[in-house]
C-alpha cells in the first residue's frame, strides 16, 4: 500500500477522560498497520474531514492501537466525537521511540505535563509490569486543575500496586486539593533519584519540557540520558512535506523523541 494511503481501522471503544479529551481504541478492519514503540505516532484521518498526527497511548488487546485525543480543531474534535462501529484512516506508526531498555539498572524519572501523559502511558505500563529491571521509580505530574487530570485511576494504581512513587501538581487548585500548587519542576524536590544514575523521559508543553530538562541537567543527570518529545506541525509523516522541519531534523522522522543534549537548541526556535 502507498505510504499516504490511510488503512482502516474501527473504533472499538471509546471512553471520555475529560471535557474535551477522549481515549479511542482502534481495531483494524482487514489488514494491520505494524506494531508500536512507545513515544511512536500515527496519522489518524477522519473522513472527509482531514488528517493529524496524534500520540499512541497504548496497545489494544485486539492488537490495534489506543489513542487519547484532545479537541483542539476541526480533525481532532470529529476524532472526539467518533463512535463505537465508526471507521478511521490510520497511517504509521512513525518516529523514533522511547529508549526504555537503555534505562534498565538506573533510576528512572517519568515527568509529564496535561496531556503529554498519553505518550509516556506506554514507558509507565513498561516500567511498571518490569520494574524489577529498574533502580527508583518516580512520576511527576502537572495538569492544569484536578478536573483535568489525565488517567487517575492508572496513577492510583501504578503507585499502590507497582510502587511507583507518584507525585501530582496543578496549576488552579480547587477547594478539594490539599496537594502542591506550581510548576512540575517543583516536585523534582521531592523526589529520591541518583542523578548521575537516573534516566528521564520528559513530555508536555515546551516550556515545562524545556525547565524540567534544564533543571533534572542542573541537577547532575547527563543530559544524553533526558529524553523528551519534540513536536512540530506535521502534515506528511513520513518526511515528504518539510513541514515539520525544526533546524536540521525533520521531527516526523528524526523526532519526536530527543534527548535533551540534541534537541536544547532547537527548543530556542519558536513554532510559527
Amino acid at each position: 500500500m502507498h505510504p499516504m494511503t490511510p488503512v482502516p481501522y474501527r473504533v472499538r471503544s471509546r471512553r471520555p477522560d475529560r471535557a474535551d479529551t477522549v481515549t479511542l481504541t482502534l481495531g483494524p478492519v482487514e489488514g494491520a498497520c505494524p506494531p508500536f514503540l512507545p513515544g511512536q505516532f500515527t496519522m489518524l484521518y477522519a473522513p472527509g474531514v482531514g488528517e493529524i498526527p496524534m500520540s499512541i497511548s497504548g496497545r489494544a488487546r485486539s492488537g490495534g492501537y489506543v489513542q487519547t485525543i484532545r479537541a483542539v480543531g476541526a480533525v481532532s474534535g470529529a476524532l472526539c466525537r467518533m463512535r463505537p462501529g465508526d471507521v478511521v484512516g490510520v497511517r504509521g506508526p512513525y518516529g523514533t521511540a522511547w529508549d526504555v531498555p537503555a534505562a534498565a539498572g538506573l533510576d528512572v524519572v517519568v515527568a509529564a505535563g496535561g496531556l503529554g501523559l498519553a505518550p509516556l502511558r506506554p514507558v509507565v505500563r513498561e516500567l511498571a509490569a518490569h520494574g524489577s529491571r529498574y533502580g527508583r521509580l518516580s512520576l511527576i505530574v502537572g495538569t492544569r486543575t484536578p478536573a483535568t487530570l489525565m488517567y487517575p485511576g492508572e496513577l492510583a494504581r501504578w503507585r499502590d500496586e507497582h510502587g511507583i512513587d507518584v507525585k501530582i501538581i496543578v496549576d488552579h487548585p480547587d477547594r478539594a486539593w490539599k496537594g502542591p500548587v506550581g510548576l512540575v519542576t517543583r516536585l523534582i524536590d521531592r523526589i529520591v533519584f541518583e542523578p548521575r544514575r537516573t534516566f528521564a523521559f520528559v513530555c508536555g508543553p515546551e516550556l515545562m519540557m524545556r525547565e524540567t530538562a534544564a533543571e533534572l541537567v542542573r541537577r547532575g543527570v547527563p543530559a544524553g540520558r533526558v529524553s523528551l518529545s519534540v513536536e512540530r506541525n506535521m502534515k506528511c509523516g513520513v518526511g515528504r512535506c518539510g513541514h515539520c522541519q525544526l533546524g536540521p531534523l525533520l521531527t516526523c522522522l528524526d523526532g519526536p523523541v530527543l534527548s535533551y543534549e540534541r534537541a536544547a537548541g532547537l527548543l530556542a526556535v519558536s513554532e510559527l
